[in-house]
């Protein structure tokens, strides 16, 4: 496996914390009136038109700066009718285009959805984030917290595919899988969906790229098998236990034989300074 080893980017001592600056906060209130899922006639046009920007130009030019191979397409053929009721989609998070690539990845059997730092909803690049399906995760509301869990569970009713960070941050360039929180593997044992976990790997960029261009790595999607809950296990250990396996997952797609971190997020600092 090519890890980058970079020190371009300041990752933070907490796993989960962020490093990106977030310069302009839109005043959005992310309260139980908040349309965490916007069903909109108006909503819905822009987002049909962002859609096909997306197919025949974004995910284009997704390839070309990434370098971008996806793998393991056929593990969602295969198990069509598992994911026919939507899935949760996790991935380790290390690039700003990285959910591009689940979108291309993906959005010919279903668009997906993606839950999103709430700095990010309210920041510069918000409007954007809501129309490729982000969606803010709200914080010290109990009643906010209500109207999202709604409006998660109708996205399940509706069979679609969320996006989810377990890690909680976005690192770019970074190798090892950061432990995972549990927010993911709780989502799908409530909503009664399968984990669908993927995993970004680097490879070594070519003269060209490397020289003039200064590319760190190119990307490779492996995409693996769906995953589900223990059903002989009590709901707290099913939770544990799911992220546990999905976390073994993303580390064997990634093409680690070892990984540094333990799976489960429990305030982790990194430890590869």
């Amino acid at each position: 496996m090519f890890d980058p080893k970079t020190d371009k980017y300041p990752y933070p001592s907490d796993t989960a914390a962020h490093y990106l600056v977030v310069n302009l906060d839109r005043g959005i209130v992310f309260d139980k009136n908040y349309p965490y899922v916007d069903y909109s006639k108006g909503f819905a046009f822009k987002r049909f038109l962002v859609r096909i920007l997306l197919r025949f130009i974004v995910f284009p030019m997704a390839r070309i700066r990434m370098g971008l191979r996806i793998k393991g397409k056929g593990n969602i053929k295969n198990y069509k009718y598992l994911l026919s009721s939507g899935a949760v989609t996790v991935s380790n998070h290390v690039h700003l285009w990285d959910y591009i690539c689940v979108m291309k990845a993906v959005h010919n059997y279903k668009w997906p959805y993606l839950l999103a730092w709430n700095k990010n909803v309210n920041g510069e690049s918000g409007p954007l984030v809501r129309m490729v399906g982000g969606i803010p995760i709200p914080e010290h509301d109990v009643e906010a917290t209500v109207a999202f869990s709604k409006a998660i569970k109708r996205l399940f009713e509706e069979n679609n595919f969320l996006q989810i960070y377990a890690e909680g941050s976005m690192w770019e360039y970074y190798a090892p899988i950061r432990p995972f929180k549990i927010g993911a593997a709780s989502l799908a044992i409530k909503n009664n969906v399968p984990i669908l976990p993927m995993a970004f790997s680097y490879r070594i960029p070519g003269w060209i790229r490397r020289k003039i261009f200064k590319q760190i790595a190119l990307f490779t999607l492996n995409i693996g098998e769906p995953l589900k809950a223990n059903p002989d296990l009590d709901k707290s250990a099913q939770i544990e236990d799911l992220t546990i396996r999905t976390h073994e997952a993303i580390v064997k797609l990634s093409g680690q034989d070892k990984n540094i971190y333990e799976p489960l997020y429990k305030d982790s600092k990194r430890i590869d300074y």
